[in-house]
C-alpha cells in the first residue's frame, strides 16, 4: 500500500542543515497496523507528515499503491489525502468555531455524499463514540480528553484506507485510551491500514510491527509476536 524510497527531510537554517529524515526505505502493507517509536527528535513526527502528504519538503519517491505521490501537484495530494487519509492530531485540530458534529462532519464534506447519508455516519459515529450528548457543544466547551475524542471521530467517520496517528491516547485517561486502541485494532480487523506514533510501550503492543527512529535514520523494523497483540483483540 505504501512504499518509500530514499525519502529523506531536511530543514536550511542560514548555512547550516538540520537532517530530521535521512534515506527511510519502508514498505507498508494493506491492513498492516503499524507502531513508529523512538526519542524526541528522532524523526517520528516528520515520517508521519510525510504519510499524511502534510510536508512537500521531502526528496525521494513515496508511492500510495499505483500512485506516484513525488509526481502530484498540491491539490492532487489534498485530493488523494482527502480521500484515502484520516488523521488523528495530538494537539487535536479541531475547528473552534464549529460544533462537535460540524468538525466530525468535515471530512465528509469533501465527498459527493448526500447530506442525510453524511449525517447518518455522523450520528453512528457520535453514538459509537458515547458523545451524542456533546453534539452541539463548541471544542472550548470539551475537556482535552474529549476534544481528543472528536478529533479520533472525525478522523475515521470517512472510513479511510489509511490512518495515522501521533499520540493518539496522549490526553486520555487509561479507560479512555484503552477504549480507543481497542477501537483502532477493530479498525485494524475491518482492513484499515494503521500506522501510529507514540512513546507508550503498551499502545506500541497494540500494532504488529515495530519500527525505531533515532536521529532520522530506521534502525529498528520488528514484526512482533503473534501474542504481544492479543492485548487488542480481548
Amino acid at each position: 500500500m505504501i512504499e518509500l524510497k530514499n525519502v529523506e527531510r531536511s530543514y536550511k537554517a542560514g548555512h547550516s542543515e538540520t537532517w530530521v529524515l535521512r534515506k527511510i526505505k519502508l514498505t507498508i502493507q494493506e491492513g498492516e497496523f503499524v507502531t513508529v517509536m523512538g526519542p524526541s527528535g528522532a524523526g517520528k513526527s516528520s515520517l508521519l507528515n510525510v504519510l499524511a502528504l502534510l510536508d512537500d519538503g521531502w526528496e525521494g519517491e513515496y508511492w500510495f499503491g499505483e500512485t506516484p505521490v513525488q509526481k502530484l501537484n498540491r491539490k492532487q495530494r489534498g485530493d488523494l489525502a482527502r480521500e484515502r487519509i484520516g488523521m488523528v492530531f495530538q494537539s487535536y485540530h479541531l475547528l473552534d468555531d464549529l460544533t462537535v458534529a460540524e468538525n466530525i462532519d468535515l471530512p465528509l464534506s469533501y465527498k459527493n455524499l448526500p447530506a442525510k447519508e453524511r449525517q447518518g455516519m455522523v450520528a453512528d459515529i457520535l453514538d459509537r463514540f458515547q458523545i451524542v450528548a456533546k453534539k452541539d457543544l463548541f471544542p472550548s466547551q470539551l475537556s482535552g480528553g474529549q476534544q481528543q475524542l472528536v478529533g479520533i471521530a472525525r478522523a475515521v467517520v470517512h472510513a479511510p484506507s489509511l490512518l495515522l496517528a501521533d499520540e493518539p491516547t496522549g490526553n486520555l485517561h487509561s479507560t479512555q485510551a484503552r477504549e480507543i486502541m481497542d477501537l483502532f485494532c477493530e479498525l485494524n480487523r475491518q482492513g484499515t491500514t494503521i500506522v501510529q506514533v507514540t512513546h507508550s510501550e503498551e499502545n506500541a503492543r497494540y500494532g504488529k510491527r515495530i519500527l525505531e527512529l533515532r536521529d532520522g535514520w530506521m534502525t529498528r523494523d520488528e514484526l512482533l509476536p503473534a501474542n504481544a497483540t492479543e492485548v487488542g483483540s480481548k
